[in-house]
């Protein structure tokens, strides 16, 4: 924590723990205690949308991996549903679609096991009078992975291999845990060997259990602290997510869009992913590298949005799996059925999906499809194309260009975490007010609040900022106290 010397207090996060990638929180407090203003910066940037310009096609499934070391799944699949449009492959064979399938699933299992037990687990287990705010303002040396190791050893053994699992499944369907190649324009390059399908049955039931359990730990801390943890951070939103096409199912892998806003009522529904630019605007703002998408026909001041597991859970209409169905009604009873703005449910509904992806994983892997020899299609080549999905942290949306000699033309890419810019930034700004105004002695635990209000959104930072236009630099030059003595800027949009 840092604070300034002056009349007014600013109070600087730096760095973020516990969450992917880098980034920092400034607090601005007045002399009476008001908390002025709250954000959340990104504080590095990647700018692949220009690393991809001139690249063969076939080569993006692989390069856009290097995004990022915790989704890259994510993103090949995203850029590989893409190509398959260049090749005039969309329609999968069934062994390629399932084998794809299977790696996405296998990549939700470990990413939300990961992001539950390792980062957020010691926000939800430390309470040290039995309150939520108690656990938030725990003693810093229990606030990680390591202390839920020495108090909860058989947690901190199911964490590791229920992740393990989940990597072993990419690596089967993807060649590698990390980076791998197995999705290429128009279907996959293997099947799934029967050996490894065998290892991973032999394993199944186990994840199944260990994920009922995961439910349990996310629930229960949410039901037993409801008074506290429904203000805490929370906001009525629209929600965004893609849903299966026929029945408004959850679907990770492909469906079409569905917002709804605060209510339930539909603001977005069925419309085709090719034309997510009739329904997704972007606005950049000079103190981010992130953008702000909103909402078209909304606007930037109402049509920002949510996605990830808690939009997920409030756009379908069903889960198609039975477990994961009877957890999602238990869910919305919380709130009678409407959709769920309580920011810190998205641990819950993570716990949700944990047991959604272990079961269509199961299910897969009885599909003989699976050790089928037709991995690939193409019909007639296109030059523009979109690829969107459902990252572990929400929607994901892959548009490209490509011209005539195969090269890339124009990338832009909108992850997960960007579409949450909005309302991390208002849970930020929430908490701040809730918690601080009013109070001169802002304590490290009390800082502990606003990270534990980005957590819960599961943000990855590393590869959330992009380019929009021209990127600007700006250099100031100050003196030995402060002053600003020159400023230079070049480009910006």
């Amino acid at each position: 924590m840092v604070q300034s010397q002056t009349s007014t207090r600013k109070y600087t996060i730096e760095p973020l723990t516990r969450v992917e990638g880098h980034g920092k929180v400034t607090i601005h407090m007045n002399d009476r205690h008001e908390v002025e203003q709250a954000r959340l910066h990104i504080v590095e940037f990647r700018g692949f949308e220009r690393f991809i310009l001139g690249r063969p096609y076939w080569e993006v499934p692989v390069i856009v991996q290097r995004l990022c070391g915790i989704c890259p799944v994510s993103h090949h699949l995203a850029a590989a549903k893409a190509m398959d449009r260049i090749v005039g492959g969309e329609r999968l064979t069934p062994t390629a679609e399932k084998v794809r399938r299977l790696m996405h699933y296998g990549q939700m299992f470990q990413s939300h096991a990961l992001h539950f037990f390792h980062l957020s687990s010691p926000d939800l287990l430390f309470g040290t009078d039995g309150t939520a705010s108690g656990g938030f303002s725990a003693p810093v040396e229990l606030r990680h992975v390591l202390a839920v190791a020495a108090k909860y050893p058989e947690l901190a053994t199911q964490a590791v291999l229920m992740r393990r699992f989940g990597q072993e499944v990419i690596r089967a369907t993807a060649g590698k845990k990390i980076h791998g190649t197995g999705a290429v324009p128009g279907g996959v390059n293997k099947p799934l060997a029967t050996a490894d399908r065998d290892a991973l049955l032999a394993q199944v039931d186990q994840m199944l259990a260990w994920s009922r359990g995961a439910l349990a730990i996310a629930r229960d801390f949410t039901t037993e602290h409801l008074v506290e943890l429904i203000p805490f951070g929370s906001f009525d939103s629209n929600h965004l997510s893609i849903v299966r096409e026929d029945d408004g199912a959850l679907d990770f892998y492909d469906g079409v869009l569905r917002a709804v806003d605060k209510d339930g009522t539909r603001v977005v529904d069925g419309v085709d992913c090719q034309r997510y630019l009739e329904v997704v605007n972007e606005e950049v703002r000079a103190w981010s590298y992130m953008k702000f998408p909103f909402i078209k026909h909304l606007g930037p001041e109402h049509g920002w949005y949510r996605v990830g597991p808690l939009a997920r859970l409030n756009t379908c209409s069903v889960i198609p799996t039975p477990e994961a169905e009877a957890a999602r009604r238990e869910f919305l009873a919380l709130t009678q059925g409407r959709p769920n703005n309580i920011t810190m449910c998205y641990h819950w509904a993570r716990m949700i999906e944990l047991l959604h992806a272990i079961e269509v994983i199961r299910d897969l892997l009885h599909d003989s499809d699976l050790q089928g020899d037709d991995l690939l299609t193409s019909g007639p080549r296109r030059e523009e194309t979109v690829g969107v999905l459902e990252a572990p942290r929400g929607t994901l949306f892959h548009h490209y260009r490509v011209g005539s000699d195969d090269a890339v033309t124009m990338c832009n890419l909108i992850v997960s975490t960007t579409n949450n810019n909005e309302p991390m930034n208002r849970a930020v700004t929430k908490v701040a007010r809730d918690h601080f105004t009013g109070r001169s002695d802002i304590t490290e635990g009390l800082l502990n609040h606003i990270e534990v209000a980005i957590r819960a959104y599961d943000p990855c930072l590393s590869c959330a900022t992009h380019a929009l236009g021209q990127m600007s630099l700006v250099v100031e030059v100050h003196d030995a106290g402060g002053g600003l003595i020159d400023r230079r800027v070049r480009g910006g949009p």
